[in-house]
């Protein structure tokens, strides 16, 4: 039998109730796990750039300092090698973070396609990564001898020129780039590879269907949606070749002359002779040169890219 209609009409306005909602309560639980990172970013990078301010300000030693105001930056900026030093830091940052952006992109597209022995070559090319910086200065520098140098051996013994890799002033600049890049050119190979490893397969697949030749699918497919790594790998390898030192001072100490002096070789000079206040002014030079060229390069290339 069918319910009566009273019955049926008063079920059909009877309001459906509804379990209350429950409350999320905030927890402070999580946050303390930040307590431990917070303490380290503190003492180890933030009071240590803002003591590197004061201390740029004034005349130091282990013991004592004196308020100069601006003096140091005034003497700083007088250096008659500042400008030459300036030249060259930008010279060898375009240089090797150029050459680490084009090579690192060639070899992961090589690493990461279907070849014999890929996982041997990827670790051959990582490896350089893994040496110590100065290490590989002075293996170089030993390599690279004009007189004694294996290097040099090889090509006399072809009938090729000798040249003097770190003592020639005209080649002492560009030979240190050279080292820099075959150094760290293994961490840009590595990021393209997850840049290019992380684009879907049927992207691919869909421009094969279509008649897409493996230039196409370059150009249209792998240089767009990897351009994520590409940035990421042009701002790392920009900001290390701009405070580019060890390697430098490693093979060449800023030499032959000032022929191959950076901005950071300057200031370690002015640590060397005592003029501590002076080198913390140059140091926070360079950190407001290295601020004031990523931070707008960072903004300009991070702009439309492309989300998978």
């Amino acid at each position: 039998m069918s319910p009566a209609p009273e019955l049926a009409a008063h079920e059909a306005v009877t309001p459906v109730t509804h379990r209350p909602r429950k409350t999320r309560t905030w927890s402070t639980y999580p946050t303390w796990f930040f307590v431990p990172t917070i303490m380290l970013y503190v003492v180890f990078f933030a009071l240590p750039t803002f003591s590197s301010f004061y201390f740029s300000l004034t005349r130091w030693s282990l013991f004592s300092s004196t308020f100069i105001g601006f003096g140091n930056y005034a003497q700083f900026f007088h250096n008659p090698q500042l400008y030459t030093a300036f030249t060259h830091t930008l010279i060898y940052a375009v240089i090797t973070s150029g050459a680490k952006v084009v090579l690192g992109f060639l070899i992961a597209l090589l690493l990461t396609s279907p070849i014999i022995g890929r996982g041997y070559l990827r670790a051959v090319v990582f490896f350089p990564v893994l040496l110590s910086t100065i290490g590989v200065g002075i293996l170089f520098k030993s390599l690279l001898d004009p007189f004694h140098g294996i290097v040099n051996f090889l090509l006399g013994s072809v009938g090729l020129p000798q040249p003097g890799w770190f003592t020639d002033p005209n080649l002492a600049l560009y030979s240190i780039a050279g080292v820099d890049i075959w150094k760290g050119v293994g961490i840009a190979t590595l990021i393209f590879m997850a840049g290019i490893v992380a684009i879907p397969g049927e992207y691919f697949e869909a421009a094969r269907i279509d008649g897409a030749t493996s230039r196409q699918m370059l150009r249209h497919i792998t240089v767009p949606l990897a351009r994520g790594a590409t940035v990421t790998v042009i701002i790392l390898s920009l900001i290390g070749g701009l405070r580019s030192f060890d390697i430098i001072w490693a093979t060449t100490g800023g030499g032959p002359g000032f022929t191959s002096d950076v901005l950071a070789s300057v200031i370690y000079k002015q640590y060397q002779a005592g003029f501590y206040g002076l080198s913390t002014a140059g140091n926070v030079v360079l950190f407001l040169l290295v601020t004031a060229i990523m931070v707008p390069l960072s903004y300009v290339l991070n702009r439309n890219q492309v989300d998978l």
